[in-house]
């Protein structure tokens, strides 16, 4: 039997001094590529700065070559940010599993990311922020 990750049997904590988020427009033009195609290119990145983790480019999946990704069964949960779903990159081999992933519902406090997708630098050719021309 599959576990229940529904939100009601979650805690849900709301982002403070102690636990800081910020989603800022990134002014950037942001591309990411794996298996040496370009399979996003966004000047609409979102950075998302959280506690003393690195900042996070979410692309919206306009921007996104959605063909190339594969959905997984993998979830996880953030307290932050909600139930989170992950995609694979098809062409990107072993390494993109579970590459990217989304807050299909995020909660309110992190809204502004629903419709959006981030990727693991670790799991792609490359995250490339570059000024917007």
């Amino acid at each position: 039997m599959k576990p229940d990750i529904s939100t009601a049997a979650k805690s849900v904590l709301v982002p403070g001094p102690d636990h800081p988020i910020t989603i800022e427009r990134n002014p950037n033009r942001v591309a990411v590529s794996a298996g040496r195609r370009v399979i996003a290119d966004t000047r609409n990145a979102l950075t998302l700065r959280e506690a003393r983790y690195p900042p996070v480019q979410y692309i919206p999946r306009v921007d996104v070559d959605m063909a190339l990704l594969e959905p997984t069964d993998h979830q996880t949960y953030c307290p932050y940010k909600g139930d989170c779903s992950y995609f694979s990159i098809a062409i990107g081999g072993e390494r993109s599993v579970n590459a990217v992933w989304t807050y299909e519902t995020p909660f309110p406090a992190v809204a502004a990311i629903e419709g959006h997708l981030a990727f693991y630098p670790d799991r792609v050719d490359a995250i490339e922020e570059r000024p917007d021309d």
